[in-house]
């Protein structure tokens, strides 16, 4: 993929579901013993890229996986998660509540997507918010590899967006599962640790 210089001004580093909720061990996936050591890493490898883009005047984005309350309170989740991931109760993920935010370590974002789905695309103002900035470069992190973060960089593949993706500064619950990944999406987008995407946001003019 294209290693064209980046324009800061035209740049957006976007995190997916690095929420608490996800990463906090008081959050739904660490009462219920789900977690990985690659996914907690992530948040001090990215917070230098976000202090350094924002320092050349590019955007920080945070999109963040919602589950919407519904009667009762009761999240709305679809049946495949529910399936998938069936611990998840009354207000995991509910908008405000602490396990919804985004990590101390890189709050605060610029701008905060709520998401209902894998893609920070779907259903959301995501690309209101790029087309409106005339930002039309994301760099692209968080969980999971083959979830979110992939939905996400297709997603943005399809509307002519480039993606800069972090192959250090994402993960997955299986390190096979995210190496896999990565080489699926060798094709529609540009891949490169965070040290290189450190260097390259350091070169832009």
């Amino acid at each position: 993929m294209t290693d064209t210089p980046l324009q800061p001004a035209r740049t957006a580093l976007l995190t997916i579901d690095l929420q608490n909720d996800f990463l906090h061990p008081d959050g739904a996936y660490g009462r219920a013993g789900q977690g990985a050591e690659a996914i907690k890493a992530l948040p001090t490898r990215i917070a230098p890229l976000v202090s350094a883009l924002r320092a050349k005047g590019g955007t920080y984005v945070s999109a963040q996986f919602t589950l919407v309350p519904g009667p009762g309170g009761e999240p709305l989740i679809s049946p495949h998660l529910k399936t998938l991931r069936p611990f998840l109760t009354r207000g995991d993920f509910a908008p405000g509540r602490f396990g919804h935010q985004l990590v101390d370590t890189l709050a605060p974002a610029d701008y905060t997507v709520e998401k209902v789905a894998y893609s920070a695309f779907y259903q959301t103002r995501l690309e209101y918010i790029l087309r409106a900035l005339k930002i039309d470069t994301l760099i692209v992190g968080g969980i999971v590899t083959n979830g979110g973060v992939a939905s996400t960089v297709r997603d943005a593949h399809l509307r002519d967006i480039r993606t800069v993706l972090l192959s250090d500064g994402c993960a997955a619950f299986k390190t096979d599962v995210h190496a896999a990944t990565l080489t699926s999406l060798g094709s529609v987008t540009q891949i490169v640790t965070c040290a290189d995407a450190l260097a390259m946001i350091g070169a832009a003019e």
